[in-house]
């Protein structure tokens, strides 16, 4: 296996580590918000996670935390 390879396989396990985690969510938003309305500032990370989370947990359909 070469160094390509290597980098090659790494990339997909981050890739994939990341989509499952929903990190790549907030980079999603991002290039969403700059393309459809650029003069719109985009939230940090922090607030679009807060956003997110406040989303999730006040609509049933998407899972909810009893605790």
């Amino acid at each position: 296996m070469t160094l390509a390879d290597v980098r090659r396989v790494a990339g997909r396990i981050r890739w994939y580590v990341r989509e499952l985690t929903g990190e790549s969510t907030y980079d999603r938003y991002v290039a969403h918000a700059r393309v459809h309305d650029p003069d719109t500032p985009v939230m940090d990370r922090r607030a679009f996670e807060h956003s997110r989370t406040d989303a999730r947990e006040a609509d049933p359909r998407e899972g909810f935390r009893c605790c």
